[in-house]
């Protein structure tokens, strides 16, 4: 049997344990998919040689630091700094594990059907590995991005400097923080929501809480609200097709 799975720290909530299952057993696929938690990434090394294991996801807070365990990347998990799926080849009798991103292309597809003329500029809530697949989208899609983190560094904003003339400037805003993701649903970054308007787009990676506390008020002042579901699915789908493609 083989045999995929998802690493992360923990992982009591996992969206990609059900959706594998029931994808193998609807379509008669004889594999299992688990949920690994790493306490420590160093943990990761023995993981990789559990029997039959063919693929894995990756997700908060080893979509970096993963890097270095891998032999290969893609050309995009190289440009967006970051993976969130792991191919894993048998090669001479040894494995050889390549990264890719698939978090771009979901967030991607599942964003642009969403895009109006004035989405020209983003503030990109959070700093952490699933932002930089975003960061890296919205160049391509010529959208200029602006980092929003709770403290100050060189290049960011910070929440207290959202001012009404940067939330006016910037109205696509892409959430890319935990805050607010289930059991915590009373928690939100502090984003001024009561800044937003019709014209704002606001794209909230989480996806449980199918409605979080961000996007309920960002609706309350008019704005346009997508959860990460789609985005989800879209990258599950892609690991998939990057898993089928691996040398046995």
């Amino acid at each position: 049997m083989e045999r995929y799975g998802l690493i992360g720290k923990t992982l009591v909530h996992s969206f990609s344990k059900r959706f594998f299952t029931e994808k193998f057993a609807n379509e008669g696929i004889d594999a299992r998919y688990d949920l690994f938690e790493l306490p420590e990434i160093e943990d990761f090394t023995k993981l990789i040689q559990t029997d039959g294991l063919c693929g894995l996801n990756v997700t908060i807070p080893y979509k970096e630091v993963v890097m270095p365990y891998l032999d290969e990347l893609d050309e995009t998990a190289r440009a967006i700094g970051a993976v969130n799926t792991i191919q894993i080849n048998r090669r001479n009798g040894g494995l050889s594990l390549k990264g890719f991103n698939t978090d771009a292309i979901g967030f991607e597809n599942s964003i642009k059907p969403l895009l109006r003329p004035c989405h020209k500029q983003a503030l990109v809530l959070g700093t952490g590995g699933a932002s930089k697949a975003i960061l890296f989208i919205l160049k391509r899609l010529g959208i200029e991005p602006q980092l929003v983190s709770r403290q100050h560094r060189d290049g960011m904003l910070t929440y207290e400097e959202l001012t009404q003339e940067v939330v006016a400037s910037h109205k696509l805003i892409v959430n890319c923080t935990p805050a607010g993701t289930f059991p915590h649903v009373d928690e939100m970054p502090p984003f001024p929501t009561n800044l937003l308007t019709s014209e704002h787009l606001v794209y909230d990676l989480i996806y449980n809480p199918e409605v979080t506390l961000l996007c309920q008020k960002a609706k309350e002042q008019g704005a346009t609200t997508k959860n990460g579901l789609e985005m989800l699915h879209g990258q599950a789908i892609a690991a998939w097709e990057i898993w089928g493609k691996r040398e046995k």
